[in-house]
């Protein structure tokens, strides 16, 4: 079965944290957004994942039209599961990859899909904060279990998530695209175990220029590239942090990566 689901009780987590207008804006993306090939629109779904624990947390499944070209693990920002990172699974999908979109904080609390203000940004970083690294990362190998008839699997995050995918590259073995991840710092000293490439803003303050060459010279075998962008330059549908050409370069770059280690051969 290519999707595990926990038939069995899972344990409660807190009340679900909602917001709507995220939806709203990324439907509206969807709405323009061309597909390749002429596929028609990907219709992704909700399903269940086992984890490490008593527990089973949600996670959004998209899959290409055919057969796939390989499996992608995408870790979401802070900012829970939301219509953003929902987004960013179909646009794997529509390039022909398997996108699975593991739901973290569902071990804290169901549901959770915050916006972009400032109580959005303290809900996440607390939330964040009571998942640790090994958890993630244990959910990370289970997303890519789920998705293993898929093929080869990598895995791609953003700013929390850009480290746990760093992390899935040292710990998991899998080839791993990371964006912006401030964390990785604390890291460096893992041993990449599969190919790994870096997207970081210049202008990007959490993440100053002498942290970078510190991926440059801890990883010299890794594709590092900056952009005259700020930080979360990708985030589609956040007009204060999305920086337009930068998106598309990394983004052709991180297509071209997984072509390369999952596709390929």
């Amino acid at each position: 079965m290519e999707c595990r689901i926990n038939k069995g009780a899972c344990r409660a987590s807190r009340l679900p944290h909602h917001d709507p207008t995220i939806d709203m804006r990324a439907a509206a993306l969807t709405l323009v957004r061309s597909h390749p090939q002429g596929n028609d629109a990907i219709v992704g779904q909700q399903i269940q994942l086992n984890t490490s624990r008593m527990q089973c947390i949600g996670a959004y499944l998209a899959k290409p039209q055919g057969t796939p070209k390989g499996g992608i693990v995408v870790v979401q920002e802070i900012f829970g599961v939301n219509g953003h990172m929902r987004s960013v699974a179909d646009r794997f999908a529509e390039h022909g990859y398997t996108a699975i979109a593991p739901a973290f904080f569902d071990h804290v609390e169901s549901g959770v899909e915050l916006g972009y203000d400032r109580g959005g940004y303290a809900k996440g970083r607390a939330l964040a904060g009571e998942i640790s690294f090994d958890l993630a990362i244990a959910d990370v190998a289970s997303a890519a279990e789920a998705i293993a008839s898929a093929g080869r699997i990598g895995c791609v995050g953003y700013c929390w998530g850009g480290t746990i995918a760093f992390l899935a590259a040292t710990r998991l073995g899998l080839p791993a695209v990371s964006y912006y991840g401030s964390r990785n710092v604390n890291f460096l000293d893992e041993p990449a175990k599969a190919p790994l490439q870096f997207h970081f803003g210049e202008k990007d303050t959490s993440i100053p220029p002498e942290a970078i060459a510190r991926h440059r010279a801890a990883l010299p075998d890794a594709d590092i590239h900056t952009y005259a962008a700020g930080h979360a330059f990708d985030r589609e549908i956040d007009s204060a942090a999305y920086e337009a050409t930068s998106a598309k370069l990394a983004f052709e770059r991180t297509l071209a990566f997984f072509d390369r280690h999952l596709a390929a051969g």
